[in-house]
């Protein structure tokens, strides 16, 4: 497996988790009721759809070099 593709499996599985996680803290907020789930979901999110606009950077560079 190159480096290339490890690093668009790993790009993935963080967005995965990253959203994963942002759902569970909104899951379980209602149960515990502390402000910090909240803060920790939207934080969860934007880290998420960061990671999705470096996916795309980084596949856009896989696919055209000379661009960078």
């Amino acid at each position: 497996m190159s480096l290339k593709a490890f690093h668009l499996i790993f790009i993935s599985a963080a967005i995965l988790l990253a959203f994963g996680f942002g759902a569970w803290c909104l899951a379980a907020w209602p149960s515990g009721g502390m402000p910090a789930r909240v803060s920790m979901a939207v934080l969860s999110f934007g880290a998420a759809i960061g990671l999705l606009f470096y996916g795309k950077w980084f596949l856009k560079k896989l696919n055209h070099p000379e661009l960078m």
